[in-house]
């Protein structure tokens, strides 16, 4: 991907908005049990990838602020990534849409198990409670109204 003035912008919008909307609930978007309004945002993989870099970012300047430390910059931002990706390649919106409640439960949940000595199949379904009602439930039904509106969906694909 090539980076121009417009696409560094809109990384640094989007990593910006990801970062205020978890550091501003920050009592409920870290630990085991996590309700990250900015979850919403991994959907935008699937109309552009252009976002990704956006997300991630804004994922690694959240966990700065995370009560487990670099660990979660490291590990937490791993599974953003690997989820973004995912939702990306997906070729249907509420699949897509299931991509960061695995991801993040699996290895949200071996993060918080090795770290705080917590079951890690209870921590991966705290983390993937969280994620699904974040995402599918909430954000789903946002992204599918957003891909029937025209032209707000070309402003968001950029083109």
């Amino acid at each position: 991907m090539k980076l121009d003035s417009k696409k560094i912008a809109i990384i640094g919008i989007v990593a910006a908005i990801y970062a205020v909307a978890t550091i501003a609930i920050a009592p409920i978007s870290y630990g085991a049990i996590q309700f990250r309004i900015s979850e919403i945002l991994t959907l935008l993989a699937f109309i552009n990838p252009i976002y990704i870099p956006g997300l991630v970012l804004g994922c690694i300047i959240a966990n700065l602020f995370s009560p487990l430390g670099m660990v979660d910059v490291v590990v937490g931002s791993t599974a953003t990534l690997i989820s973004v990706y995912l939702v990306s390649r997906s070729k249907n919106l509420l699949i897509a849409s299931f991509w960061p409640s695995i991801i993040n439960g699996l290895i949200i949940g071996a993060e918080l198990h090795y770290l705080f000595n917590l079951p890690y199949l209870s921590s991966a379904a705290y983390v993937l409670i969280g994620e699904f009602a974040v995402v599918t439930v909430l954000g789903y039904p946002v992204f599918k109204t957003i891909l029937n509106k025209e032209n707000f969906l070309k402003t968001l694909k950029l083109g």
